[in-house]
């Protein structure tokens, strides 16, 4: 059996976030649109989970076909069973993030970001799977007393901390 690793760069919307995961049923494409309308009223998402298993087809769910669409294209891009590919418009993560980690079908969480994505991805003769993510950058320094106050004065202007 032959193993070969390559990283993939997904891409979507500037100003949207993704969270790519991994689930074991085909009910997820179901589960994930009930948990994002109940969780916050009026998200626009595209939803894409691969199926494993049968067709494997791609299921698609969502409120905004654009957002479908590229979720679509970064499960095509991934090509990995039971993997699905969630983007946000007009909402965090932060906001979903424990409600999916609930779903009983969800086996793991690969990312949840805004920033420049790659996806580690395994390849043998029975198909693809995700082991990794990068996400974003690295490290270029430690924050000062000025990045300290900048974190602290987004994270009130966003509405995540109080005064």
């Amino acid at each position: 059996m032959d193993l070969t690793l390559k990283a993939v760069d997904l891409f979507w919307e500037e100003g949207c976030n993704i969270i790519v995961g991994q689930s074991h049923f085909i009910k997820t494409i179901e589960d994930i649109p009930e948990i994002l309308a109940t969780s916050v009223p009026g998200i626009q998402y595209g939803l894409a989970f691969c199926e494993a298993s049968g067709p494997c087809l791609i299921r698609t769910e969502g409120t905004d076909s654009d957002l479908i669409d590229q979720a679509v294209a970064c499960a095509q891009k991934v090509a990995a069973g039971h993997t699905f590919f969630l983007i946000l418009r007009n909402c965090y993560p932060i906001n979903v993030l424990d409600r999916i980690k609930a779903c009983p079908e969800v086996v793991h969480l690969f990312a949840a970001t805004a920033n420049e994505l790659q996806l580690v991805v395994a390849s043998t003769d029975q198909g693809n799977g995700i082991i990794g993510a990068i996400d974003g950058f690295g490290p270029k320094g430690v924050e000062g007393d000025s990045d300290k106050a900048d974190r602290k004065s987004l994270l009130r202007t966003i509405g995540y901390k109080l005064g």
